[in-house]
């Protein structure tokens, strides 16, 4: 069963209900437990922390920032004639672009097409661009342009580690280039943890005219709890692992909060969550809607946290959405 079941503009008085316990019930909380190395590697992390505690930080820093499961594990698809693939240096690694090009795009001229409405569509933690090719096949459909991205270190985009500061500096990255190509976005559209990073890019710079959000986590530093609980580090540990990835981006992680990046996002932006979702709990789509100026809710069950991805219901009203922002 799956539903499209309510869209609303923000309500400023909405109460929410308690802060999630992210240490369980998560979809990668599930997929570390069943995962043979897991205890092997708590038992390292273990050994470490009783050897050193500068040590354990590193090597809970380092495995923190590792996309998990592995992109050699990941299945791959193919994209087809219409889309074409870019790489561009960044960093020191590089980010994989996917711009369609099939439809109207093969007969017009490029001034034409740098005219038409662009969406730049970017996915979550440990997924990868293909992730994103129904949802912007079914916008192509109807006169959009899709743009799709592969973080670093995620998909075709080479690199072993990242993090969230620096999945909003390669959006940030990737608008700039497209700007320079003449290419106004119509609107950033991204996926759990991909939606924190598009919220925070938003709120210092308005790189496009509307914002979606889909699946997004409120608190993403509650992913550095669930980390802790799964592998068995100390508090300690944890706190510490923290700070240093927080020294070494110059950002704490509450600036990603929705309670902080919300305020500042200037655009239209629709929330879209299920209420199954058992990775990012539907309270993270309240909290969003509680702090976005110009917040609409597109709410859904039985679709949990990858399938809102493909769903036609929720592609239509996403559409819809970006149609009543073309407006003058």
């Amino acid at each position: 069963m799956n539903a499209v079941t309510t869209t609303g503009q923000n309500p400023s008085s909405r109460q929410t209900g308690a802060a999630p316990v992210p240490a369980s019930g998560g979809v990668a909380v599930r997929f570390y437990e069943r995962n043979a190395g897991v205890s092997l590697l708590r038992g390292m992390l273990g050994g470490a922390e009783a050897l050193s505690s500068r040590l354990a930080e590193r090597m809970a820093q380092r495995l923190f920032l590792t996309p998990l499961p592995l992109r050699g594990f990941a299945r791959r698809s193919a994209w087809g004639p219409q889309w074409q693939i870019e790489r561009w240096p960044f960093e020191r690694v590089n980010v994989c672009v996917y711009r369609y090009r099939g439809g109207a795009d093969c007969d017009e001229g490029q001034m034409a097409v740098t005219q038409r409405p662009h969406v730049l569509l970017m996915h979550g933690w440990a997924g990868r661009a293909t992730q994103m090719k129904a949802l912007a096949e079914s916008l192509a459909s109807e006169g959009f342009v899709p743009i799709v991205m592969d973080a670093p270190a995620h998909g075709a985009s080479n690199g072993s580690t990242s993090n969230l500061p620096q999945f909003a500096r390669a959006l940030e990255y990737v608008c700039a280039r497209l700007a320079e190509q003449g290419i106004k976005l119509h609107s950033v559209i991204a996926h759990s943890l991909g939606g924190s990073a598009a919220a925070f890019a938003l709120s210092r710079s308005r790189l496009a005219r509307s914002l979606v959000l889909i699946a997004a986590p409120d608190a993403p530093r509650d992913y550095t709890r669930m980390f802790a609980h799964v592998f068995g580090i100390s508090e300690r540990t944890r706190a510490a692992m923290q700070r240093r990835i927080e020294a070494q981006e110059g950002l704490l992680m509450q600036q990603f909060d929705a309670a902080h990046s919300g305020p500042r996002v200037a655009v239209p932006t629709l929330v879209a969550h299920d209420s199954d979702d058992s990775a990012n709990p539907f309270a993270a789509a309240e909290r969003f809607m509680q702090h976005l100026p110009q917040a609409e809710l597109l709410a859904t069950a039985g679709l949990g946290h990858s399938r809102i991805l493909k769903d036609p219901a929720v592609h239509a009203r996403i559409t819809a959405f970006l149609m009543r922002q073309l407006a003058p």
